[in-house]
């Protein structure tokens, strides 16, 4: 059995038992976490021996929401509002994606999150008009070598005529049980299953009933966006709350206009809650509901959301979901007292935990990623402490929440095996998949807009 032994880093273990480690070691065995210890005794025992002087190790990072499918248009939106974003991307750039362009792009931008210290994504793949753009997803994960819920969703174009609006389409129950017994059969594998739905905001009742139901049938979890103008079922989620389909395992992304009364409900019945902060705020979702949750004694996940807006760093998004929370308890306390509010009133370990535990628990795999204990799996991140712009560590949270960036990733492990070591990607052949990215964006601009000259 494969060992490795990582001596004498800081250990930031996000786990309540173990805490944190000022000198700390971590022993992998396989593909799981032996032992985190201040220090460990391996004996004769064969393994690898890592020197963690001037390190901190992590747990990997969970990215709770991307789309991954659009890698290849990394900043084409930068400009849109949301508006923009359904017509022109949804409606326009989104029809002429073929098998290879949901591939190359899914490929890419999963090593890109393995590279900014992701282990594990979910990858909400929402462009799958064929089974053949599904499976050119499916294996852009598996190659990648990343940890990965993959989120069935379904396209959203304009209708043609006589056909009916995407609102009306039932999750199709075909695909979903291919799937199952085809390339994501292992439920505890590399690769997962999950639905990314429309629900009552973006579908007809009869539609969210119907794909509630699939999710609680086949014991997946189902994921949907709230919010970006007036909900297509207007009272469809207490519709849903009193047939008893809500609870956990339920998954909302952003909500930011949800009502109190019913984010109680939802919070309540143990419904989990992804923020994509950057992106909310750039396209006009509105401001995250971070506080709002935590108010509510619950915490939320963190995603990217669109590498077509913004930056796929998730550190970036756990510090622009904390500072505008920050911001706005600060303008809160100001208004009623006239002062500055005597402390903080979320830590940065807060933040760390809506990028770790919370997206662990969100997947319902709490038991296995998110913390470094023994059992779990050995999915890990070592930050080279030593670097220009973390030096000197005072406290190691901090540092990493507020301070770590992509060029101090030293190394990411997942499952036990190495994806990146001494600040390079362990992927040969990188260059020439780079370069199908680049051709995969220009010919996908050049299409939509021969279509515009054409129309």
């Amino acid at each position: 059995m494969r060992r490795t032994l990582i001596q004498s880093a800081i250990v930031i273990s996000m786990d309540d038992a173990i805490g944190d480690l000022n000198t700390g070691d971590v022993l992998v065995e396989g593909s799981r976490i032996a032992s985190v210890r201040p220090s460990i005794d391996i004996g004769s025992g064969e393994a690898e021996i890592i020197d963690g002087t001037g390190r901190i190790i992590i747990p990997g990072l969970i990215n709770a929401h991307m789309h991954t499918w659009q890698t290849a248009l990394r900043g084409y939106a930068a400009n849109w509002t949301l508006l923009e974003y359904f017509r022109r991307m949804h409606a326009g750039l989104a029809t002429v994606f073929r098998p290879d362009d949901i591939y190359i792009a899914t490929l890419i931008g999963a090593l890109n999150q393995i590279n900014c210290g992701t282990t594990t994504l979910v990858d909400w793949c929402h462009n799958n008009p064929t089974p053949d753009h599904t499976d050119a997803a499916v294996s852009g994960l598996i190659e990648s070598g990343i940890r990965a819920a993959f989120f069935h969703g379904s396209p959203k174009p304009e209708p043609k005529p006589g056909e009916p609006h995407f609102s009306e389409i039932a999750h199709p129950r075909r695909e979903v049980e291919r799937l199952l017994a085809g390339p994501l059969a292992d439920r505890d594998g590399l690769v997962t299953l999950g639905l990314a739905i429309l629900g009552p905001h973006y579908s007809t009742l009869d539609v969210a009933m119907h794909d509630f139901r699939l999710a609680r049938e086949l014991k997946l979890i189902a994921s949907m966006h709230q919010g970006g103008g007036p909900a297509k079922t207007p009272g469809g989620w207490e519709k849903l709350i009193e047939a008893g389909l809500v609870g956990a395992g339920i998954n909302v992304v952003h909500g930011n206009d949800l009502p109190d009364d019913l984010l109680d409900r939802m919070v309540d019945l143990g419904v989990s809650f992804s923020v994509t902060p950057e992106n909310e705020m750039i396209q006009g979702h509105g401001f995250p509901v971070t506080g709002r949750l935590l108010k509510r004694g619950v915490r939320p996940t963190i995603g990217i959301d669109l590498e077509s807006v913004l930056a796929g760093d998730l550190f970036s998004a756990a510090r622009v979901a904390l500072s505008m929370q920050r911001a706005l308890d600060n303008a809160e306390t100001r208004k009623a007292s006239g002062t500055i509010p005597a402390t903080t009133t979320i830590p940065v370990r807060e933040a760390l935990r809506w990028i770790t535990t919370e997206g662990a628990r969100m997947l319902g795999r709490e038991n296995q990623i998110g913390s470094l204990a023994p059992g779990k799996l050995a999915d890990l991140v070592i930050i080279n402490a030593s670097d220009l712009n973390l030096f000197p560590v005072h406290d190691a949270v901090a540092t990493v929440v507020m301070q770590t960036s992509l060029v101090n990733i030293e190394a990411v492990m997942i499952g036990g095996a190495w994806k990146k070591r001494n600040g390079r990607l362990l992927i040969e052949g990188l260059e020439s998949k780079k370069e199908l990215l680049a051709q995969s964006g220009r010919r996908l601009v050049q299409d939509i807009e021969q279509q515009g000259r054409a129309a």
